[in-house]
């Protein structure tokens, strides 16, 4: 190994491949290497500008290795130190990185010469595995590292599992519907680690060894960070990632959708009905299909006869308007034949140029190519925006595919394979970097996926099309607090799961409400979900337009029963008086990466319990919440750390440090507050 120190950034060279650790940002490192003559330039997801605090320490000497039979080999060493951070280069390019005097991560390196275990030296495993791709000029890649016994790991976004610790966990590293590769963990050893890298791969956090694979790179690429506790640390990779912007006060209470309303007079009269019974909606959303054909943008005018004055009725009181836009570009549309022309559609290497099928012959958009940004900003500011539309509801964002075959498909960036995952954060920002250039203008767009920095975009993200159960309730839980450690805070669902057979069901309106009560101690608090049965007939026979699609039944607070109203009135009327407090919980996360619903060790690091509890949460720092994840259960145990607890819904005070078992009637679940 050759060492070299470069304006205290550690170089060494072997093999062919280069390798590059610096300072970047505070007690963080960022490292790479690649095969290739020098490095390809893009910094990712690390688009911030960074500062460090002492200088960095670089050391280059000569370190004597224990080899077999007693015999002292000496072999070229070198560190870089930054704050609390140290990684350690040895001759064979092992790296092993330190948090203050204490190893917490080390490449896996199991060949001839290895010195960190020689008994099996001859497997020939190799801690950076690049194989080149035949024809092309990018590599597979395989990162190894040890496995530390104990760990707890958590992050990585958001993963359709009853697993909050990912320990043991094999996750995929592509986007799909409601699958969210958000490429960031932190450790229970007090480390965060970024995969700083958009390829479509693999991760394995195995008890043997931890595997990260990228299917096609240039090169390597993560970064690295040790500090005091999550909170200190998630506030490092947000320095560097960025920081979610101002949330806009009026969008911090009732958000109201459903599946799908499909004229513009039932999108009035609903808000009519609201703003008659004296609940305020801060927002309400146009689902798809309100359109012609996909890919053109606008109103089907037979529906939609003047959305300027339906958007100028709601403004007047006080409702902001969302409206659904897709990726995808059917053959019929007006807009397929001049994008298809300018190459501002994903391109397929084979075969038909399709990449989705749902309601039509569709190419989705290319938003990776800058003029295909300006096209449907463009497209879309003419059919919306002018018109008064507040926000857009970017859906299928990951985008989804009719089939997941990655290396089928290039973008204007490259293969599929090398930068997919990038994908839901380029598509948000062909809106969010128009419309923030408006002084005064807080861009905030619905998303069903993200990637590594979406947050500083104005991305709410949701959960995606999740089915309406108990079971995926839990999941949603594992899944928002992951995604709030992998940096994504503005984080929701809809209330009840998506997909609902019959809403008549009484176990389903239990489950409703259950979600309902865990929505309104979350992010955003919406309405939404595709309620069966499918028994409203379509508003015309054609084939196309916003008339020929089914509508699912109604979903606003009364659609099920008086008394499941007045449960979610009572319960809206919480949110509401906890207006300030959710805004300083807005502020905190656009001050220091803080989520909204955090983890009982996000504000308890040091309660080695609060490291084991997935079935409860925090509402910032002040409510500890328990939702209901089971059928007819009216009671459950909750933790209660060091301090003095006040349930909230009988006024009775609990002394912390115990597990305490409480009543959960179907008027309230359990809500402590820190007092």
């Amino acid at each position: 190994m050759v060492f070299e120190n470069d304006n205290n950034v550690l170089v060494a060279k072997r093999g062919g491949e280069t390798l590059r650790i610096e300072a970047w940002g505070k007690n963080s490192l960022r490292v790479r290497a690649t095969m290739l003559p020098e490095f390809t330039g893009p910094d990712w997801a690390l688009s911030e500008p960074v500062t460090v605090g002492a200088e960095p320490a670089v050391k280059i000497y000569t370190k004597d290795y224990l080899e077999g039979e007693g015999y002292v080999s000496h072999q070229p060493h070198a560190e870089i130190v930054n704050g609390r951070i140290r990684a350690e280069v040895n001759f064979a390019g092992v790296i092993s990185i330190y948090r203050d005097d204490s190893l917490i991560l080390r490449e896996y390196y199991r060949s001839y010469g290895g010195t960190i275990s020689k008994e099996s030296r001859c497997l020939k495993v190799v801690n950076r595995e690049w194989k080149g791709i035949i024809g092309g000029t990018g590599y597979s890649l395989n990162l190894k590292f040890e496995s530390n016994e104990g760990e707890k790991i958590f992050g990585m976004g958001q993963y359709q599992q009853p697993y909050m610790d990912l320990k043991g966990s094999v996750l995929e590293l592509a986007q799909r519907n409601s699958q969210i590769s958000v490429p960031f963990m932190i450790s229970s050893l007090g480390y965060g680690m970024l995969w700083n890298n958009p390829a479509v791969g693999r991760v394995t956090f195995g008890r043997n060894y931890t595997e990260w694979i990228a299917r096609s790179t240039r090169q390597m690429d993560y970064w690295i960070t040790a500090d005091e506790d999550p909170k200190a640390i998630l506030k490092n990779y947000t320095d560097v990632t960025g920081h979610a912007p101002e949330f806009p006060e009026e969008l911090m209470g009732l958000w109201q959708c459903k599946l799908r309303y499909r004229t513009q007079e039932e999108v009035l009269s609903v808000a009519r009905d609201y703003h008659e019974r004296g609940i305020k909606i801060d927002q309400i959303v146009i689902d798809f299909f309100h359109w012609t054909v996909q890919g053109d943008w606008k109103f089907d005018k037979t529906y939609w006869p003047d959305p300027k004055a339906m958007v100028d009725e709601l403004h007047s009181m006080g409702i902001k308007v969302i409206v659904s836009v897709w990726p995808s570009v059917d053959r019929k549309s007006e807009n397929f034949y001049p994008m298809m022309e300018q190459g501002l559609l994903i391109r397929t290497e084979r075969g038909a140029a399709q990449t989705y099928d749902y309601q039509g012959d569709c190419v989705e958009i290319d938003p990776f190519n800058p003029r295909t940004r300006e096209y449907v900003w463009n497209v879309c500011k003419k059919n919306y925006y002018d018109l008064g539309i507040d926000a857009f509801w970017l859906d299928n964002s990951e985008p989804d595919y009719g089939v997941y075959d990655f290396e089928n498909y290039r973008y204007w960036a490259g293969p599929a394979l090398e930068v997919s995952n990038m994908y839901p954060q380029m598509y948000s920002r062909i809106f969010y970097d128009e419309m923030s250039k408006e002084a005064g203008k807080k861009p905030v767009n619905l998303l069903r996926c993200a990637w590594a920095g979406s947050q500083k975009y104005g991305n709410v993200v949701w959960s995606g099309d999740v089915p309406s159960t108990f079971e995926a309730f839990y999941d949603q839980l594992q899944c928002g607090l992951n995604m709030g450690l992998a940096g994504i805070p503005w984080w929701t669902t809809d209330i009840g799961g998506f997909m609902t057979d019959d809403v008549k069901d009484p176990d389903f309106r239990q489950l409703l409400i259950r979600w309902y009560q865990f929505a309104v101690y979350s992010a955003v608090l919406r309405m939404h979900g595709d309620r069966g049965p499918y028994n409203i007939p379509p508003l015309d026979d054609r084939d196309w337009g916003g008339g020929y699609l089914q509508t699912g039944q109604p979903n606003e607070l009364w659609s099920y029963g008086e008394d499941n109203f007045r449960s979610m009135k009572k319960h809206y009327d919480i949110r509401i008086s906890m207006h300030d407090y959710i805004k300083s919980l807005y502020d905190e996360a656009s001050s220091n990466g803080s989520p909204l619903i955090r983890t009982m060790f996000y504000e308890f690091p040091d309660d080695a319990k609060c490291w084991e509890l997935q079935d409860q949460y925090m509402f910032g720092s002040k409510y500890l919440v328990a939702p209901i994840f089971k059928l007819n259960c009216f009671e459950r145990e909750v933790y209660l750390p060091e301090g003095s607890w006040k349930l909230t819904g009988t006024g009775e005070t609990f002394e912390g440090g115990q597990t305490v078992k409480v009543e959960a009637p179907i008027e309230y679940m359990p809500v402590f507050e820190k007092v």
